[in-house]
């Protein structure tokens, strides 16, 4: 038989049937597991090149131990050390021999014998030129050193070490080895901002290096230490551990030690690692952090201690529950399957902050004659359930919480810094002539509580003149995207000369710290606030104007005992010749009172009579001015510092011996300091 249809039918056919076997791939469905995302989106989390892979590295470690010390109430002792490894150390680490270069030719630094003489060429008038500014007494630019070739690679072994409360030592490997598992989610105010921590550390030292991590870890009154050497397969998601055994723990010791080994540029983000080091002393005076570097070159080693200031730790930070308006379908659905309520009434009771019974009754119904009617329609009822509500029903909930009035969260589940301790961190690190500090009142925007902390500085070490602004978000430093940021414009908008503040010319150091349980980040990296929700706004303005008001205050102060002490230095210049003058005219009138028709009084006469027996004279006038104005300047300053509450008295070092064991106190909070009692 012959095949039905044309020749041209059947030859479009075939090329349709080649055509879908050339690319049998394009059609498969592919998938990729969390590890993956981030590996090939390096720069979401902080990994954008090896310079701000080794700042993220230093900062994810720190605030990790900063958490962990804090959740357990012990004061933070955290030691992080940089070791730089050179690139033949790193070959002899993993067993790779160095080899000579056979064709020079095929590497990103060869140069040309033509490239090599203009550039010598180069160096020799840059040489001259500089010669010429010495001889001129100008300044010298540093000439640039040659950049690296892509093979030159710098790699460091980076250590932190902290007293925290360590980490079980079966729940290791998936703490590191997994990303996206950790115990730091739910609604509550957290340091991290993807949850990633030193999961990306890893990610990054397995794509740079190929090395594992290293952990030692040891909880509260274990006799062992948990030692585990891990890396991740980036495709299954999974640790793949090397060594998880348990160590003998002689020193008692409780924390973790964590160490990585990654490619990174200290030269290029040098200043930024010292800067989030010296910024997390500011908003954490009471942790202990010893920052060191080592390098093969004696002259690059940095060590630098950020001693503690202070005993008293913010409260820890609690979980909460979601508000009513904050939530979106997803979350509601989750919530319902999650929750062991049994009914509709008991869920929005128990699932919700601030819906009271009779609040949830009034939203989901109420008994009209013999059946229910209410906000929610009639097909709800309040012992409904829960677990058997339709999507459609769950829409209707979710459309009465956008629409229905509640009230607005408390701040009890937020854990500031306080001000207290910001205004001792701003004092330890910057040494100031003057600062000042306010803390503002929990807020709300879309249904998450907030708070602003605030204070404004002048003067100070290592401070430039003009706006040196201080961003902090949940306890921690913000140094990228300054410029987008809602403290940086809510600054630069405020009017510093009603303040008596030269923007210009003085040294302000503008510091602004937001606690939430959600920290409105713009950009993918999360670096800065948006200046775009006006309740924001409006707190980091008030709060850093209370903080300008109060400068004000000092600072005309400050200003009038200037003027009381030109006044008495001028005149105390013109005591000589006022006495001289005085004691002049009295001795003219003492010769010639006889002469003249004037009667004196008694007094008068006393005085005349005495400048006659000479004894009254210049020396005397000058002693006796000199000491009345003396009187009215201390009298002044008495006053002045009973009105500042400043003591002009020499101040003296008091020296506290530390009480034995542990004794219990209460503190009683005041903004510039604490008053502890010990009971």
């Amino acid at each position: 038989m012959e095949s039905n249809g044309s020749p041209e039918l059947q030859k479009s056919s075939k090329k349709r049937k080649g055509t879908s076997s050339q690319n049998p791939k394009s059609s498969v469905l592919k998938q990729k597991s969390p590890a993956e995302f981030f590996a090939e989106n390096k720069n979401i989390a902080g990994f954008d090149n090896p310079g701000k892979s080794l700042y993220t590295t230093v900062r994810e470690l720190v605030e990790n131990s900063l958490d962990s010390a804090e959740s357990i109430s012990e004061l933070p002792w955290i030691e992080i050390t940089i070791e730089e490894i050179s690139k033949t150390k790193f070959n002899a680490m993993i067993g790779l021999i160095d080899r000579e270069r056979v064709d020079e030719e095929l590497y990103d630094d060869f140069e040309t014998v033509k490239a090599r003489e203009k550039r010598l060429a180069k160096e020799a008038r840059d040489q001259e030129i500089q010669a010429k500014n010495i001889a001129h007494g100008k300044k010298i630019k540093e000439t640039s050193k040659s950049t690296k070739s892509r093979g030159d690679a710098s790699f460091f072994r980076v250590t932190c070490k902290d007293n925290g409360k360590g980490m079980p030592h079966e729940d290791i490997p998936n703490m590191f080895g997994r990303v996206l598992s950790g115990t730091k989610y739910g609604l509550k105010q957290t340091r991290g901002k993807f949850g990633l921590g030193a999961k990306m550390a890893l990610i990054w030292s397995k794509m740079s290096t190929g090395l594992p991590i290293e952990i030692l870890s040891s909880m509260r009154g274990q006799n062992y230490v948990s030692f585990c050497r891990l890396d991740i397969d980036i495709h299954r998601n999974i640790p793949h551990v090397h060594i998880h055994e348990k160590r003998e723990n002689k020193e008692e010791w409780h924390g973790a030690e964590i160490q990585v080994i990654i490619e990174g540029n200290w030269t290029t983000y040098r200043s930024k690692i010292l800067h989030y080091m010296r910024q997390m002393a500011v908003i954490t005076p009471y942790a202990q952090f010893l920052f060191k570097l080592i390098s093969d070159m004696a002259d690059k080693n940095v060590t630098i201690h950020f001693a503690r200031r202070t005993d008293v730790m913010p409260p820890v930070p609690v979980e909460t529950k979601h508000h009513p308006s904050a939530v979106d379908l997803l979350l509601i659905k989750r919530l319902i399957a999650e929750t062991s309520k049994q009914n509709l009434l008991q869920f929005l009771q128990h699932e919700f902050v601030n819906i009271r019974k009779s609040y949830a009754e009034r939203l989901i119904a109420f008994r009209f004659s013999c059946y229910f009617t209410g906000e929610m329609g009639s097909d709800f009822s309040p012992k409904m359930a829960v677990k058997s509500l339709s999507s459609q029903q769950v829409v209707r909930i979710h459309q009465l919480f956008r629409q229905a009035k509640f009230a607005d969260p408390s701040g009890d589940c937020l854990s500031p810094a306080g001000e207290y301790n910001l205004r001792l961190g701003i004092i330890k690190e910057l040494h100031p002539d003057m600062v000042a500090t306010y803390a503002g009142s929990p807020q709300v925007f879309e249904g998450h509580p907030f708070l602003i902390e605030a204070g404004v500085s002048l003067g100070g070490k290592d401070v430039k003149q003009g706006l040196n602004i201080f961003r902090f978000a949940n306890r921690i430093p913000l140094l990228f995207e300054q410029g987008a940021d809602v403290v940086t414009r809510t600054a630069a908008k405020i009017n510093w000369s009603c303040y008596k503040i030269n923007q210009s010319q003085d040294k302000i150091g503008v510091f602004v710290s937001i606690v939430s349980t959600k920290i409105p980040f713009k950009g993918t990296g999360k670096e800065y606030i948006g200046a775009d929700i006006n309740e924001i706004v409006s707190a980091v303005k008030t709060s850093i104007q209370q903080c300008c008001i109060q400068l004000k205050t000092k600072i005309v102060k400050k200003l009038q005992a200037r003027e009381r002490l030109e006044r008495k230095r001028n005149l105390t210049r013109y005591i000589p010749d006022a006495s001289r003058a005085i004691y002049g005219v009295m001795k003219e009138i003492a010769k010639s009172r006889d002469s003249k028709q004037r009667q004196y009084n008694e007094k008068e006469e006393e005085i005349l009579n005495k400048v006659s027996c000479r004894e009254i004279t210049e020396p005397i006038i000058k002693e006796k001015l000199t000491h009345y104005v003396e009187q009215v300047d201390y009298e002044m300053a008495l006053e002045y510092a009973a009105q500042s509450g400043v003591s002009e008295e020499p101040r003296e070092d008091i020296y506290i011996s530390a009480l034995e064991g542990a004794p219990k106190f209460l503190d009683l909070h005041h903004p510039v300091c604490v008053f502890r009692l010990f009971l």
